[in-house]
């Protein structure tokens, strides 16, 4: 039995989310439904990170293992052909050790927010960034999500459907830059709550809309309390851009 590390992106629209469910149809449900296509294995497919319905990703990762001996090149165009026509690709992957876990070997977590703030409807972009067409200020989103870099209880930025066993967190990094109509929030932590980013998000946006001063941020994070931070974001903003091990 081999090992096999995949880098995967997709486009979130089309699933339930990453982890297979009853309710619908999921990437893992793809990727399984894939590889048997072609191996005639069923498989467990473990990823990185439990993306919700509607996110994106261009740097996901999953690890699966095979009986059936093959080369990395004729797997990953194996997959990627039994994947047809659901918006999912494999776009690397790789043969790794036995001990290797996609979620539990994972160091760091990467995710990209995007919101394009314009008064024009999106058209191109529509269902893969936030639309917000009252401007808004990247410059002070970026000063108060710096409040939120370290050690914390994040429970305020908890999903009440969260199953961590803690609400305790370290964020590594935030930053909030606009280019040109674009909002790039860009977030790194080893792991995250059940929708901390998008709340994150939802908050700073509540500040670049000059609804709360930047301070705000640091009464909403002692509180340690859903209530008293900003809305959820939409998911169509939100890729898992990269996972590193």
């Amino acid at each position: 039995m081999s090992r096999f590390k995949l880098t995967l992106e997709y486009d979130g629209r089309a699933f339930q989310g990453w982890q297979r469910q009853k309710n619908g149809f999921s990437v893992q449900e793809a990727l399984e439904n894939a590889v048997h296509g072609f191996s005639g294995e069923t498989v467990a497919v473990q990823g990185a990170g439990r993306t919700d319905a509607g996110v994106h990703a261009t740097g996901q990762v999953a690890h699966v293992d095979l009986d059936k001996p093959m080369s990395i090149e004729s797997l990953q165009n194996a997959i990627n052909h039994h994947l047809r026509p659901h918006p999912v690709a494999v776009i690397r992957a790789t043969q790794v050790a036995d001990d290797f876990h996609a979620r539990f070997s994972a160091t760091r977590r990467h995710y990209l927010y995007r919101i394009i703030n314009r008064r024009a409807p999106l058209v191109l972009e529509a269902g893969r960034a936030w639309h917000l067409p009252t401007m808004i200020e990247a410059e002070v989103m970026h000063e108060a999500g710096q409040r939120l870099i370290g050690k914390h209880d994040f429970t305020s930025f908890r999903s009440a459907a969260c199953q961590s066993q803690s609400p305790v967190k370290t964020l590594d990094r935030i930053t909030v830059r606009r280019v040109g109509d674009e909002i790039q929030i860009a977030v790194t932590a080893r792991s995250f709550l059940h929708h901390q980013v998008r709340n994150i998000v939802g908050t700073l946006k509540m500040i670049g809309d000059n609804k709360w001063p930047v301070d705000r941020i640091e009464e909403v994070l002692a509180a340690q309390n859903r209530a008293a931070a900003g809305p959820t974001a939409p998911a169509d903003g939100l890729y898992l851009t990269s996972v590193e091990y």
